[in-house]
């Protein structure tokens, strides 16, 4: 931290920002979008984020007589009074010391609000902007301490933080609040190739190892259990899930022959039969088989005759049994047929059964009520249609459970009744929540209403722009990388109050490795780079593996378990 001024307020308001002169010393080259920097104000301090740089100048006669580049005197002379750089900051947090605060800060030189007398987060109160600092108030560099005081730490006892990256220019971790996080329907964003899967990882990870929620995630591209490729000229791949918590994540496979070409030999099969497929879900796909809304409303007939066995009964169909059930039930034959014709293409999905003895949706409830992490891979099932299909049935099933488990605990208030908090990752989000479609499926249902009954999305996308405004404007915490549609950076910013400050630092943003985090679980917008998943990573968050130990190790760790326990 610099312990020297960087610039002087000199305009600005609350809803448009602050205006900063910066001092003659300091090169405006220094500024980044996406900076934190402190303004000591007469009375409180206040946690900015810098949204713009530009360059400025007394007198435009300058700008039409421009000095010589080689005339370096020149430009010393006019730097700093007749020529001189602007930035813009977006006020996001201010500090009110305590009287007692006060006096000790004015006996100080340090500037930072960690100055402030308050050790841990639960002392002190960062509260909302709703004023502004006075003219020609000071600006200074944002210290590590300041960024442990705002964004906590690791380590910090009285929360689940997890580091997910660090800021632009400082060696420092951002932390998010897990249990913020969890609590809410959350969103990773980014264009494609940015790391969104990556990133989705990283945070997955953090879950699993402050136990702050169980996990289900639909791995439409099977990049989460086991291992994944990792981009870059050399061809590499990354720990998946399964291998950094062996004992707490469980494989199943759609396509049990591709997860066997890939290595993976301890995976759970999944399969589901036509019975547990409903219209809600025919409804979802209908855009990718071409069944259009006057077959459904015949589907609603079939239903009702049919019950749960409907698909099976209209698939067995000839045209005469068509045409006789359309007398009979008022029905429309064309409609019905074409609805026929449509469903045949479900055959090709190899994890769809007749009837399954086995009810494996049961067994995934079963694995996720223990508290374990359940990953369900597509392998060669990964097409728009069995991913849709396959991920709703499922999710609408456990929808229904979770359902009547915070019933139950509504009407016992037993924490042994409590549900264990369960976040449901889905990719290609705006897929199952388009605007069309939201009000109808059961993930639409869950991002309006499901956080009262502990069920959370963490939704995956490249497109947010395609979907639902109310469902976004529902998305608790943001986290989103380089995105180039004007669009898509629209919707990120649905329902976020001073979105437009913020539009100018998401379109920095690098290609890799480059987040901006806004929203429920961090206090303030945050620009981080994304915390490296390699193998320090491995050793600082999986279980330890111990099979792979020297047998000197494992009984080292046993005999000092051993001694903590007494024995």
């Amino acid at each position: 931290m610099t312990d020297y001024p960087l610039g002087a307020v000199v305009q600005g308001s609350l809803s448009q920002g602050l205006e900063v002169r910066l001092h003659s010393d300091v090169s405006v080259e220094q500024m980044r979008v996406g900076k934190f920097l402190v303004v000591q104000g007469v009375r409180s301090r206040f946690f900015c984020l810098l949204t713009d740089v530009s360059l400025g100048t007394a007198n435009p006669r300058i700008l039409a007589n421009p000095p010589s580049f080689q005339d370096t005197f020149m430009r010393d002379v006019l730097a700093g009074s007749a020529t001189y750089g602007n930035v813009e900051l977006a006020p996001m947090l201010m500090l009110i010391p305590t009287e007692e605060e006060d006096n000790n800060a004015s006996q100080s030189d340090d500037t930072s609000l960690g100055s402030f007398q308050a050790q841990t987060n639960a002392e002190i109160e960062l509260l909302p902007v709703k004023t502004i600092p006075t003219h020609f108030s000071q600006v200074y560099e944002a210290s590590e301490r300041d960024f442990r005081m705002v964004f906590g730490w690791e380590d910090d006892p009285t929360r689940r933080n997890f580091a997910i990256g660090k800021p632009l220019d400082m060696d420092v971790p951002i932390c998010i609040d897990l249990d913020r996080f969890v609590e809410r329907s959350n969103g990773v964003f980014g264009k494609s190739g940015t790391g969104k899967s990556f990133l989705t990882r990283l945070l997955i990870s953090g879950i699993i190892r402050k136990q702050a929620a169980v996990n289900l995630m639909f791995d439409m591209h099977s990049e989460y259990g086991w291992e994944a490729m990792k981009e870059g000229k050399e061809v590499s791949t990354v720990k998946g899930l399964r291998q950094l918590f062996p004992g707490q994540v469980e494989i199943y496979t759609l396509d049990p022959e591709s997860t066997k070409r890939r290595g993976v030999s301890d995976a759970q099969e999944l399969y589901l039969s036509y019975d547990q497929i409903d219209i809600e879900d025919i409804r979802l796909v209908g855009h990718e088989l071409g069944i259009s809304e006057a077959s459904l409303d015949n589907a609603n007939i079939l239903e009702a005759e049919y019950g749960k066995s409907w698909i099976m009964q209209l698939l067995n169909m000839t045209n005469e049994d068509i045409k006789l059930f359309c007398q009979e039930k008022q029905g429309h034959a064309g409609s019905i047929m074409s609805l026929q014709r449509k469903l045949m293409r479900l055959d090709n999905l190899k994890y769809l059964r007749t009837a399954c003895p086995h009810n494996y949706i049961n067994q995934v409830l079963e694995s996720l009520d223990a508290g374990k992490h359940v990953v369900i891979e597509f392998g060669s099932q990964s097409n728009m249609l069995s991913y849709m299909l396959a991920t709703n049935m499922i999710t609408r099933r456990i929808h229904g459970s979770y359902v009547k488990k915070a019933e139950r605990f509504l009407q016992t208030k037993s924490p042994s009744d409590r549900p264990r908090q369960l976040v449901i990752t889905i990719e290609e989000a705006h897929r199952f929540l388009d605007s069309k479609i939201v009000h109808q499926t059961i993930f639409g249902t869950i991002a309006r209403e499901m956080r009262k009954y502990f069920v959370t999305l963490l939704i995956v996308d490249q497109r947010p722009s395609g979907i639902d405004n109310e469902v976004m404007s529902q998305v608790g915490t943001r986290i989103t990388c380089l995105l180039n549609d004007e669009k898509d950076i629209d919707a990120i910013f649905t329902g976020v109050s001073g979105g437009q400050n913020l539009r100018s630092v998401l379109a920095k943003l690098d290609s890799k490795q480059q987040a901006l985090i806004l929203g429920h679980a961090v206090p303030m917008p945050v620009v981080i780079r994304t915390r490296a998943y390699d193998q320090q990573f491995y050793a600082e968050i999986g279980e330890t593996d111990w099979s792979q130990l020297p047998d000197e190790e494992v009984f080292a760790a046993a005999e000092t378990a051993r001694a903590e326990l007494g024995f």
